[in-house]
């Protein structure tokens, strides 16, 4: 694996978990919208990360052959999360159905402070290795002094 291919692996690790905690983010910030533009709660986002030009039978192929494989990542998509969307009691909520009942989105406060560690841990490692990358790199040069 050649020196700027390990960085740029690292970089599109580094973008994929911003895009993460950036998701992470928003769904933080409407964990209480009980009306969106469809006129249903928010619903949770989850990205979804794929290998970068991941076909089977090359990675197979490589596999086979004793070569590394690694493009790095990309977002694949960004989906909702098709949990049902909590009930919580408060009769004086707008929002409020005719049992006192309202909707609320499906975003759970302690799950997204997880998620959120992680991909900070996650981009914290990238930067770790993109880190590593460049000092080898500087260390080389040096030999040739």
């Amino acid at each position: 694996m050649s020196l700027f291919r390990s960085i740029n692996v690292s970089a599109t690790g580094l973008t994929a978990e911003r895009l993460r905690m950036d998701i992470i983010s928003k769904n933080i910030a409407n964990a209480n919208t009980t009306r969106t533009s469809s006129g249903t709660p928010y619903r949770r986002q989850v990205p979804v990360f794929k290998e970068s030009n991941s076909d089977f039978s090359q990675v197979l192929e490589n596999a086979k052959n004793g070569q590394t494989t690694g493009n790095g990542v990309e977002v694949m998509a960004i989906k909702e999360d098709k949990t049902p969307f909590k009930k919580v009691y408060d009769p004086g909520h707008p929002e409020a159905d005719k049992d006192g009942y309202v909707q609320m989105p499906n975003v759970d406060i302690v799950t997204e402070m997880i998620n959120m560690i992680s991909s900070t841990r996650a981009y914290e490692a990238n930067v770790t290795a993109m880190n590593a990358t460049k000092s080898m790199a500087m260390k080389a040069l040096e030999i040739g002094k």
